[in-house]
């Protein structure tokens, strides 16, 4: 499920708009849904970082336990790359604020360079 929840009405105001604009550029229609934020429950541990724990040599370098894992903003951003989201230029510039082995980038620069999303 694709959505926005936001938390007042400025927020709101901001998705709406955003996807206004958003759908002027694309034919197809944006069915993302915007709604009130109910109660948040985090998913269990296994669902947490579910594509970067497809990745095993990562997940091992990286040391974290899984509540770790769950707050851990390198982790948060692998977790994006590595499911084909950003570019390995966007990746580079913030390699040093992600404090990861070298070995880690290496491998995720590979993945980068195989999903072409972008």
């Amino acid at each position: 499920m694709s959505a926005i929840f936001y938390h007042d009405e400025t927020q709101q105001r901001l998705a709406e708009k955003t996807k206004t604009e958003h759908q002027k550029h694309i034919a197809r229609p944006i069915v993302t849904l915007i709604q009130k934020a109910g109660p948040f429950y985090n998913a269990e541990d296994y669902h947490q970082k579910y594509m970067l724990r497809r990745h095993s040599k990562v997940i091992d370098r990286l040391n974290l336990t899984d509540e770790e894992l769950i707050k851990s903003k390198a982790a948060c951003r692998l977790n994006g790359y590595l499911s084909g989201y950003g570019t390995e230029e966007g990746f580079l510039k913030e390699v040093d604020d992600l404090d990861i082995k070298e070995s880690v980038v290496g491998y995720v620069q590979q993945q980068i360079k195989k999903s072409k999303r972008y």
